[in-house]
């Protein structure tokens, strides 16, 4: 597909204000999200247990060459925490009606970890309001997560998230965090910003909604759903893979099993960064960001086209050992 021009930057400056959580009241749940800039829409989702305040250093970036929108989900930041439904499938249909409210039809997608699951969602779904695809530490590729988090899926995970936040607690982790960072480990390398994400549940509410929700994509195996099944559909979607090779959360060997699933996808590893790469080193992830929204061409979608691609089905990925682990495991996992 040929490149597009490069597109010429407003370099508008974001205002404070614009960074602002704004609302939006959507079947009755108060929706937060985050809206700045000018141009192309790019959608930021983030992952479990965390908020639009992920991406809040990288808005006004992006925001100069794009309009930017950064959604809380339900259940986690400012959004309403219902007994509802979290599934990756609910959070793609949460994020397409939030969008039409704001009268935006077609956007790029950039979705970090559980949010990289709703953007891949998103796009089997609506593929037709999918212009590109940036996953960043994606889940629903291997079975493979950290193991804190079928830890918190089991029965009694409302006790543990709890005991957190018991005083003297959080010294206990945080003495354990600085050996684990002394010692060089993956997990070392990812344990503060996991743990920021267990101060933002600070009452009843917001634990049971991160317990929903993580429920919904892990049980005490791993990972439970997957979107190996269907990655062939991205055919002619620009895709891009951002990874950081010691991601502890989702391991990097994830995104080259996704790349060799998705037709022309476009991998970047970040050297020395964990499952937060955009936190690693915001400037580098802004300007790729930048350069593949501005040399590539949406999605052409046709039905016609998704009708051939769905009749061919998926290609013969080989028979060596590797590929026929990637099936097994993806017959065994949910394909919402």
């Amino acid at each position: 597909m040929p490149s597009r021009p490069q597109r010429t930057a407003h370099l508008r400056p974001v205002g404070d204000g614009e960074l602002v959580a704004r609302h939006r009241v959507v079947h009755g749940y108060r929706r937060a999200y985050r809206i700045a800039g000018d141009g192309p829409a790019l959608v930021l989702i983030h992952g479990i247990g965390d908020s639009s305040e992920t991406w809040a250093r990288l808005i006004p970036d992006l925001a100069r060459t794009h309009t930017v929108i950064a959604p809380d989900l339900l259940g986690h930041g400012e959004s309403d925490k219902p007994r509802a439904d979290y599934s990756v499938a609910a959070y793609a249909n949460g994020v397409r009606d939030l969008l039409t409210t704001l009268g935006i039809e077609s956007v790029t997608l950039v979705g970090h970890s559980l949010g990289g699951g709703v953007a891949m969602q998103f796009a089997y779904q609506f593929p037709e309001r999918t212009e590109r695809l940036i996953l960043v530490s994606a889940g629903g590729v291997g079975r493979e997560v950290n193991p804190v988090l079928r830890l918190v899926s089991l029965p009694g995970a409302h006790l543990l998230l709890s005991a957190l936040r018991l005083p003297g607690m959080r010294l206990q982790v945080d003495l354990a965090l600085r050996l684990l960072r002394l010692l060089d480990t993956g997990l070392g390398q990812d344990a503060p910003e996991l743990l920021t994400l267990v101060d933002a549940l600070p009452d009843e509410t917001s634990r049971n909604a991160f317990i929903r929700t993580l429920r919904a994509v892990v049980d005490w195996r791993g990972q439970v759903v997957t979107m190996l099944d269907r990655c062939y559909l991205t055919e002619g979607m620009p895709t891009m893979l951002l990874w950081g090779d010691r991601d502890s959360v989702v391991p990097v060997r994830h995104a080259h099993r996704a790349r060799e699933a998705m037709p022309g996808a476009r991998l970047e590893i970040f050297e020395g960064a964990g499952h937060f790469p955009f936190h690693a080193d915001p400037a580098r992830f802004v300007a790729l960001v930048q350069e593949f929204t501005a040399t590539t061409d949406p999605a052409d979608w046709s039905r016609e086209h998704w009708r051939t691609l769905l009749l061919d089905g998926r290609p013969d990925t080989g028979h060596g050992p590797a590929a026929q682990q990637d099936l097994r495991e993806a017959s065994e996992r949910s394909a919402t």
